[in-house]
C-alpha cells in the first residue's frame, strides 16, 4: 500500500484519515463471498516503510501507525508535522491481535498476496501498544540509544571484570 501510493501514485481504496494502519503479515481464512476470518496478525518491521512514511502520512492523514520495532527520522518528522503516533505492537501477540478483530470489512489489492493485501478491519481493542514516536516527533528508541551508548563502555568494563572469556 505504501509503495503503491507514494511511488506509483495510486490512491488507497479506503479512507484512513484519522485512522490507524498496522504494518503486519496476517494469516486470513477465506470463507468465500468476501467473508474472511483473521487467524493471526503479527506485526512486521516498520522500518521497511521508513522511506515512504512521511509522504504516506501526509497524503492519507493517518494518525496511528503500528508495527514492530522503531522507525526513523522521516517518520518522526511526519508524526510532528501531522500529529501522528508510531506505536510498537510487541512480537508474540499475533493470535491475541486476531481475537481483537471483530470483522474484516474489506480486502483490497488481493493480487498482491495475503500479507500485502490491504485489509480493512474493525477491532474492539488493540494492544498492548508502546508509543515509540509521539506527536511531537520524540523518538523513544533513538533517545534511548543515545542513553545506552553513553553507559555502554562503563557497563562493559564492569562485565569484563567478572567474565574473562569475553575480551
Amino acid at each position: 500500500a505504501h509503495r503503491r501510493l507514494v511511488e506509483y501514485g495510486r490512491e488507497l481504496p479506503v479512507d484512513v484519515r484519522n485512522g490507524a494502519i498496522l504494518h503486519a503479515g496476517p494469516i486470513v481464512r477465506d470463507h468465500g463471498d468476501d467473508k474472511f476470518e483473521m487467524i493471526s496478525v503479527g506485526p512486521t518491521t516498520s522500518m521497511r516503510m521508513e522511506k515512504f512514511e512521511y509522504e504516506f502520512v501526509k497524503q492519507t492523514g493517518v494518525r496511528l501507525i503500528v508495527g514492530k520495532g522503531g522507525m526513523g527520522p522521516e517518520t518522526a518528522r511526519a508524526c510532528k508535522d501531522f500529529g501522528a503516533l508510531h506505536c510498537v505492537f510487541p512480537a508474540g501477540n499475533a493470535v491475541l491481535a486476531a481475537t481483537e478483530v471483530e470483522e474484516i470489512e474489506s480486502a483490497n489489492w488481493r493480487e498482491l498476496g495475503m500479507p500485502e493485501t490491504l485489509w480493512t478491519c474493525r477491532v474492539k481493542e488493540f494492544g498492548p501498544l508502546i508509543v515509540s514516536i509521539d506527536a511531537e516527533g520524540n523518538n523513544y528508541f533513538e533517545n534511548k540509544k543515545v542513553e545506552y551508548n553513553a553507559k555502554k563502555e562503563e557497563v562493559l568494563e564492569e562485565i569484563y571484570k567478572h567474565v574473562s572469556f569475553i575480551k
